[in-house]
């Protein structure tokens, strides 16, 4: 993917330019993020209010946690960890987002950010000012409802982090997470058994609770049980209905 240079001593690079702006029905993420069901008169009105996108450099902070809220970011390409500070002053991360997806929205009650968001590569994003997102609301329903949707689909992720943390042991931990990651990548079209970790195994053990030693461990467990091929960070599921079943408790991942 091409990415301007950013500027220096800056996380984002702005891209103002009406002319570079692809409009949501161009996007081939839009059956997935906020234009899905939408007809074209009222995709153009949702195009109309989309200001502007952003173009986040690897490592580069969307917004921070503590930040103002004033706008929803729907993910055109790359990819996005979520984190907060906890009491001792570490990182702990809440979250993995890609392309189809919205940032912001645990900021909405409070208005204010509850959690960082930063690249995890180069990335680009399209602002969704909310005051005007919800005045948008008001005149296309399907809008309205298809967001309500996606704060269901997130609160449900929330709440399976949360059993992933309180319930499962390690293995099964780390079975499901690559199984919803590869269900994530199916449903943008791509291979649900063959894919990149764009985050660190020092990152995805942050996420789940565990040690990087331990996601090191579960990776050679994994490839000697027949489960995985893994080649740096390329992941090519083997057998991905006995993965399902590890991620279920169904099957034992000793």
């Amino acid at each position: 993917m091409t990415v301007s240079i950013p500027v220096p001593k800056a996380d984002v690079l702005t891209v103002p330019i009406p002319a570079l702006r692809a409009s949501c029905a161009a996007c081939s993420m839009h059956q997935l993020c906020l234009p899905m069901g939408l007809d074209s008169n009222d995709m153009s009105r949702l195009d109309a209010i989309i200001g502007r996108r952003r173009k986040v450099a690897r490592d580069g902070h969307l917004y921070r946690m503590g930040d103002p809220f004033t706008t929803l970011y729907a993910i055109r390409l790359g990819h996005f960890k979520t984190f907060q500070i906890n009491v001792g002053g570490e990182q702990q991360i809440t979250g993995f987002q890609m392309a189809g997806e919205l940032l912001g929205m645990d900021a909405i009650s409070a208005e204010r950010h509850h959690c960082s968001a930063v690249a995890l590569e180069d990335s680009e994003v399209c602002e969704i000012p909310f005051t005007r997102l919800e005045d948008l609301f008001g005149q296309i329903p399907t809008l309205l409802h298809h967001f309500h949707r996606m704060m269901s689909q997130e609160i449900t992720r929330e709440q399976s982090v949360m059993l992933l943390l309180g319930n499962m042991r390690a293995g099964q931990r780390f079975a499901a997470f690559l199984v919803n990651l590869g269900a994530r990548y199916a449903a943008r079209g791509y291979s649900a058994s063959s894919f990149q970790l764009r985050m660190s195994r020092e990152e995805i053990g942050n996420y789940l609770g565990l040690t990087i030693e331990s996601i090191s461990r579960l990776l050679s467990r994994f490839k000697k049980q027949g489960l995985l091929r893994v080649s740096n960070r390329e992941i090519e599921i083997l057998d991905l209905d006995r993965l399902k079943a590890m991620a279920a408790g169904t099957e034992t991942c000793d």
